[in-house]
């Protein structure tokens, strides 16, 4: 999706979309010693270490005008064509976002140019979605989305060449609401300002969401959605295919 989608989509994103603690940490693991880091498709800003000097890059205006006070420099720009000079930071990431760009390969070429030290990319393995119970049970197509627009990890790894793969779980109550994050919450689905700031429910059939969305309700209603999967109430995480790929650079 471009910028001028999420102008139209974005409204409320900050609202739903916020960092997660437990995937924060990861993330400012894996960023290491570095202390300059651009952040890539930066959207609200979730994510960005306060500990650290960092530039944001987003295309779309709707999403730089929800980024809180204080927040990190930002520039309006692409991913595949950063308006920086070789080397200008000791890391670059793109943070659940390279499935929005309009050339992957180009977008992850420019960070590398940029990026001095590393390359940190969060995004999906399209395969564990296949098993999450929205899939199964009620919007099928949300997993063909997920497999269209990010395909296999090979991708990534392909053009980060030496890049190790983390398996990154979501902690159950996630903050970060992503459609896949709710998976012990299957309430929040039901409500219209949490899908919309997910790409995926924008990207399907809407006949095929409606129809998902309306079985979702009843089988609450029921107690069927709780006799299949209650369990998941109370799971402390979940591996539902979220990511983190670095890449270290090998001249710092």
């Amino acid at each position: 999706m471009t910028g001028a989608t999420y102008d139209r989509i974005g409204r409320g994103y900050s609202d739903v979309r916020q960092a997660d603690p437990a995937i924060a940490a990861r993330i400012d693991a894996a960023l290491g010693n570095a202390r300059t880091v651009l952040n890539v498709g930066a959207g609200t800003g979730s994510y960005e270490p306060v500990d650290r000097e960092v530039v944001a890059v987003e295309p779309s205006a709707e999403m730089i005008a929800q980024r809180p006070p204080g927040s990190a420099r930002v520039v309006q720009a692409s991913a595949e064509e950063l308006p920086f000079e070789e080397d200008s930071f000791d890391a670059a990431m793109a943070l659940i976002t390279v499935h929005h760009w309009a050339n992957l390969d180009a977008g992850l070429a420019e960070m590398r140019r940029v990026a001095r030290e590393r390359v940190l990319v969060l995004t999906f393995d399209p395969a564990p979605i296949a098993g999450h119970w929205m899939v199964r049970d009620y919007v099928p197509g949300l997993h063909g989305h997920h497999a269209e627009v990010m395909g296999p990890l090979s991708r990534e790894a392909t053009a980060l060449p030496g890049a190790r793969i983390e398996t990154i779980p979501i902690p159950r109550l996630c903050k970060d609401g992503f459609w896949c994050a709710l998976w012990d919450r299957p309430e929040l689905h039901l409500d219209p300002d949490v899908r919309r700031a997910s790409s995926g429910w924008h990207r399907i059939d809407p006949l095929e969401a409606e129809r998902g969305l309306a079985a979702l309700r009843g089988d609450l209603d029921s107690g069927a959605w709780d006799d299949r999967h209650g369990h998941l109430r109370t799971e402390p995480e979940l591996d539902i295919g979220l990511r983190l790929l670095i890449a270290e650079l090998g001249w710092a």
